[in-house]
């Protein structure tokens, strides 16, 4: 929120992708009254957007989308926002790239034209390393667990 000129509340963020880190920050935008869009591909995950209150956005119709967006956070570890998509942005547009390396960001061509982006690599653990540790600690004990180890 420092780096945004406005609230997240009744703002448009989009969430690229639906996998763990997608779903959890849909709910959390959702819960401080964001315009919540969500980009999937598995049907199944289309319909489990809609059925939570979040707008569904295609891969295809990603170009029209952006462009009404102020922030997008990217959660898939392949360059989505490449130069095409970032030339339609809003120049207000903030971007918060989460996902692993290579990120899904194309930077040098984000910082040409002028916009914000962050490459937020490494949370929650640079931020909040004992609630990370805590999480990693609990997901090996369930994988020990399960495999009856």
């Amino acid at each position: 929120m420092e780096e945004m000129p406005i609230t997240l509340h009744n703002s448009n963020a989009l969430i690229l992708g639906y996998g763990r880190i997608g779903k959890a920050l849909a709910k959390m935008l959702q819960g401080i009254g964001a315009n919540v869009f969500v980009e999937a591909r598995k049907y199944a995950d289309i319909a489990w957007i809609k059925a939570y209150g979040y707008k569904p956005v295609s891969l295809t119709e990603l170009s029209q989308t952006v462009k009404d967006m102020n922030v997008i956070f990217n959660t898939i570890p392949s360059i989505v926002l490449n130069h095409e998509i970032l030339k339609i942005l809003n120049q207000e547009c903030l971007i918060i790239d989460l996902a692993s390396k290579p990120g899904g960001v194309d930077f040098d061509k984000a910082k040409e034209l002028s916009l914000r982006a962050i490459w937020a690599l490494s949370l929650p653990g640079k931020v909040a390393p004992v609630t990370a540790a805590e999480f990693i600690k609990d997901t090996v004990f369930n994988i020990i667990e399960e495999l009856g180890v």
